[in-house]
């Protein structure tokens, strides 16, 4: 048996593999060629040590047959969270380069990736523990009184990591956004992280926000929409008797000569209203930079 496990297993390695590798190689794409890599020393290893497995529990040794028949599934479990943990961030890496996917983008890899292997751990080392004859409740159980205890400790901490994950996952902005709070904060998202969010301001100073506190307020990202553009609203106010045609004609000669201004869509002049003294005007241009509004 032992040998015969010795023989398939070379098989598989030398000859199932290699036609498979074969194949894959020739597709353009990477992601199968990294997949081939990465199952091949688990299934082999799984192969070779079953059949030992199977060797040993043949023979019906009288003593220490439980302890050398756990060793080789121990190793074949291993092999396997190896290969889960690689496979794992190859496939992410993967569907975070394409635009198919609106979920797993490159932003949010590490999320994604960091939570497939604490499952991975997590599986792996309850099988383990199954294969040596440990009950994992005593375990599971200390472990739900410390996560409690943690939970009370830690409950903001936590606030801004679940906060950042709903983030992250939700994408109300990106790096390189430029966002308004209704807290007053304002400025160009630098960073997304699972306890805190950067912006750097107009004045060149970096603000770190919670995520706790960032995900219950009201934004407002200024380059959400179809495209980078924004439009941009100039009050303007003449004195009653003005002729209001030759206004609106000064004030689109100066959106339109002006070099920051889009050319499309073009500028607009709008009459808003009679003021208390003054006839009240607005010249509507577009820019392609929210952080220059103030400045334009």
């Amino acid at each position: 048996m032992a040998l015969a496990s010795v023989v398939l297993a070379l098989i598989v390695r030398l000859v199932i593999f290699r036609s498979l590798a074969h194949l894959t190689g020739i597709t353009s794409a990477l992601i199968d060629d990294q997949l081939i890599e990465h199952l091949r020393k688990p299934v082999c290893t799984s192969v070779l040590y079953f059949g030992f497995t199977l060797a040993i529990n043949t023979t019906q040794l009288t003593i220490g047959s439980g302890l050398i028949i756990n060793i080789p599934l121990s190793v074949i479990v291993s092999s396997w969270m190896r290969a889960a943990l690689r496979v794992s961030t190859s496939l992410l890496s993967s569907l975070g380069t394409q635009d198919r996917f609106t979920i797993i983008e490159s932003r949010t890899v590490p999320l994604f990736d960091l939570t497939a292997k604490l499952l991975t751990i997590l599986v792996g080392s309850y099988a383990l523990l199954l294969i040596w004859g440990i009950n994992p409740v005593g375990w599971l159980a200390s472990a739900g009184i410390v996560g409690i205890a943690v939970g009370f400790a830690a409950k903001d901490t936590l606030a801004n990591l679940f906060a950042g994950f709903f983030i992250v996952a939700d994408a109300p902005y990106k790096i390189d956004d430029y966002i308004n709070l209704d807290t007053g904060e304002r400025g160009k998202v630098t960073a997304i992280g699972l306890r805190s969010t950067r912006l750097l301001t107009r004045d060149d100073v970096e603000v770190t926000i919670p995520n706790g506190v960032i995900a219950n307020a009201k934004i407002v990202n200024e380059r959400g929409g179809p495209n980078l553009k924004m439009r941009n609203r100039i009050q303007v106010g003449v004195a009653y008797g003005s002729n209001v045609d030759r206004v609106c004609e000064i004030l689109l000669e100066i959106g339109r000569a002006h070099e920051e201004v889009c050319a499309q869509p073009e500028p607009r002049v709008r009459m808003r209203g009679f003021g208390p003294s003054s006839l009240d005007f607005e010249l509507l241009v577009w820019i392609e930079h929210p952080e220059y509004r103030g400045r334009l």
